[in-house]
């Protein structure tokens, strides 16, 4: 539905199906877009993902605000970083965690290249 990035992380918001497994949906974006991210030379060095991912679920009556969000991303993340938002949601959803093993914090990422 919307794709958007800020220099240290992207937020996409789509549509499953009952039989689609977000795993391997994740695994695919993230190969194919690390290869065209590196055969067109976007960044110095060689692009990898992170490993792992976050992902939550909304109802279709919250697609209009999370597009919304989405779109306005960099907005957003001017009062709070990825990573103050994102244990955020662990908790707004009741999802236990470890700090240990969260992805690393860039903190404020070097802009694009």
């Amino acid at each position: 539905m919307i794709i958007n990035g800020m220099p240290d992380h992207i937020h996409i918001l789509l549509g499953l199906k009952p039989d689609c497994n977000l795993s391997d949906l994740v695994r695919d974006i993230k190969a194919n877009s690390s290869k065209w991210i590196n055969e067109n030379k976007f960044v110095q060095g060689k692009f990898e993902w992170q490993t792992g991912f976050g992902a939550f679920t909304v109802g279709y009556s919250q697609v209009q605000t999370v597009v919304n969000y989405i779109l306005n991303q960099e907005e957003h993340h001017k009062r709070k970083t990825f990573m103050d938002e994102y244990i955020e949601f662990l908790k707004a959803y009741s999802i236990d965690f470890k700090p240990e093993y969260l992805f690393e914090d860039f903190g404020d990422a070097p802009p694009e290249l």
